[in-house]
């Protein structure tokens, strides 16, 4: 057996994978025999480990310097890919970077080369500028969802980027969408395409709901009521919007989050997190929560408002049935709104009333004000909780651990006992304070 097959069993075994799918298996391939890939797979099929493996086997282990940039078009989508790339365990160094986040923290994270950093293309063009590490290692550059980060505006400074990335010997460029075109000065000259975008999802069912009233808030009730208390994203246009049907599910008692680009970085990625370990099982967020953040085991979302482009419409709906899961995607129509073209196809149901109203989740977060930097693990945190805490392992939830913080869920009826009991207690050699957030 190669030394490639057992460390790629080993990585896989950590993440809870049997074998890579089709689409990995080939991507794999030709990312490492080829100096220009472009990989088109639908949201959720696996493209970040598809791109990782490969990369990851042609890093030198000896070498202390940064040799691969990943860029992604949001923080969201950076934070993910270098939370996969630590969850690998393969031994090499990952730090992301991003816009909203204080800059003298990528100091103290960079003060130590890693060996792949990743981050949106504004904090990185501002590191380069600043000439933070040396560019002459890079050999490897990853444009993940470039169709958004090529778009029209954002040019100039994927140009400066790449001009500032003189040794650049291999380019991944990965996608849910095509018909992008892309600019010379990104260098995919004969570029390799592997496409998978002609696979069906299968499993995903696409369902137009007409209703009765413009402002559809009624019809949204009965369409989540009818889902109960499975996880699903709502989507809307503008954050005017969020707050408006947020107000109005507040009214409802239907506990949920939101997610759009105005929100702080923080509440962005507690909203995210609370989403993730159960405490909410609905988030209403922009289209920027179509792409690349980590929200498994979605069971359906809503349409409240259509996107304008059918490329959106596409990435929405690849946040539900992924991979072997399925999913529905409802479109809330008002009885005289004119469809457009993408989605006229589609069969009208219709509208699932209900009077039983999704109950609030067992689930509540706890904040804990250590991290990765205090040599904490999320098995030091089980411990805390199960030992100290006295909590059952059926009442412990998800654990998150971020650099200098962690997030637990914890069984709703258990949190007010267990803050006093670990509140203000040593973990490890720091002492933390336990909050509900």
């Amino acid at each position: 057996m190669s030394q490639n097959t057992k460390n790629q069993r080993e990585i896989l075994a950590k993440l809870g994978i049997e074998r890579l799918n089709e689409m990995q298996e080939e991507a794999k391939l030709a990312i490492s025999s080829h100096p220009n890939t472009i990989l088109l797979s639908p949201t959720g099929t696996g493209k970040t480990l598809a791109f990782l493996l490969p990369i990851i086997n042609e890093l030198d282990a000896d070498d202390d310097n940064v040799q691969a940039i990943i860029l992604a078009p949001s923080r969201e989508l950076a934070i993910q890919i270098a939370q996969v790339t630590r969850e690998m365990g393969a031994g090499f160094k990952v730090n992301e970077v991003y816009g909203g986040r204080n800059f003298s923290k990528d100091k103290v994270d960079l003060k130590h080369n890693p060996a792949i950093l990743v981050g949106t293309p504004g904090r990185i063009a501002d590191h380069l500028r600043r000439a933070t590490f040396d560019t002459n290692t890079i050999k490897t550059l990853v444009l993940d969802e470039f169709d958004k980060s090529l778009e029209v505006g954002f040019e100039e400074e994927m140009k400066e980027i790449i001009s500032l990335l003189p040794n650049i010997e291999k380019r991944v460029l990965t996608s849910a969408t095509k018909d992008m075109e892309i600019p010379a000065f990104v260098g995919m000259h004969k570029p390799l395409t592997i496409n998978y975008l002609g696979e069906k999802i299968a499993k995903l069912t696409v369902k137009r709901i007409l209703s009765p009233a413009k402002d559809k808030l009624d019809t949204l009730l009965n369409t989540i009521s009818h889902m109960a208390n499975q996880p699903g994203i709502i989507f809307c246009n503008f954050k005017n919007t969020i707050q408006y049907v947020s107000d109005f599910l507040h009214e409802n008692n239907i506990p949920h989050g939101c997610f759009y680009g105005g929100m702080e970085q923080k509440d962005r990625e507690r909203a995210l997190i609370k989403f993730r370990n159960g405490t909410h099982q609905l988030i209403i967020a922009t289209d920027l929560a179509a792409r690349g953040i980590d929200v498994p085991e979605i069971k359906y979302i809503i349409h409240y408002q259509l996107p304008l482009k059918a490329q959106e419409f596409t990435h929405r709906n690849g946040r539900t049935a992924r991979m072997h899961a399925e999913g529905t995607a409802f479109v809330l129509q008002w009885k005289e709104e004119s469809v457009p073209d993408f989605i006229a196809e589609v069969d009208v149901i219709e509208e699932m009333v209900s009077t039983k109203r999704p109950t609030p989740s067992d689930w509540k977060t706890l904040f804990i004000s250590g991290g990765r930097k205090d040599k904490i693990s999320k098995g030091d945190i089980a411990g805390l909780f199960i030992k100290q805490g006295k909590l059952n392992k059926d009442e412990l939830g998800m654990i998150e651990l971020k650099q200098d913080c962690a997030f637990v869920a914890v069984k709703a009826s258990k949190v007010k006992e267990v803050i006093q009991k670990v509140d203000n207690t040593r973990l490890k050699k720091k002492k933390v304070r336990v909050s509900r957030i």
